[in-house]
């Protein structure tokens, strides 16, 4: 059964969590590994995006950082940071609607982080897309 954005992004946050602590742990991975341990059927929305962050990865953190005020991404939860990575790269390299981005994004926070770090990440975004 196809599965809507919501959970895709939901999926996506996960294998980019799931990549942030193999790097800090300096453990090898594979980027299709991870996708395929997360996801049952192959999905190029999931690719695109965990691909897009990743390779992205430092630029987005600086986009992020910018707009942080006495906060920087690598202090804010690993749930957090990914989903504050990946709409970023959904607003800086995607089609998808800003109003749609950060919606997605404050609620996967409301269900993964707690209130500061949504607060955090609805501050961003709003900041990006207004400036």
């Amino acid at each position: 059964m196809a599965k809507s954005r919501s959970e895709l992004r939901e999926k996506i946050m996960i294998i980019l969590y799931q990549i942030d602590i193999y790097k800090k742990n300096k453990m090898e991975y594979d980027v299709d590994n991870v996708i395929k341990e997360n996801l049952e059927i192959d999905n190029d929305f999931v690719k695109d995006i965990v691909y897009g962050v990743v390779t992205h990865e430092e630029s987005i953190n600086e986009e992020a950082n910018k707009y942080m005020t006495n906060w920087r991404i690598d202090r804010i939860d690993k749930t957090g940071a990914a989903i504050l990575r990946m709409a970023i790269y959904e607003l800086k390299y995607t089609d998808t609607p800003s109003v749609v981005v950060i919606n997605e994004a404050v609620e996967l926070a409301k269900k993964y982080s707690d209130d500061s770090v949504r607060k955090i990440i609805n501050a961003v975004l709003d900041r990006m897309i207004n400036e």
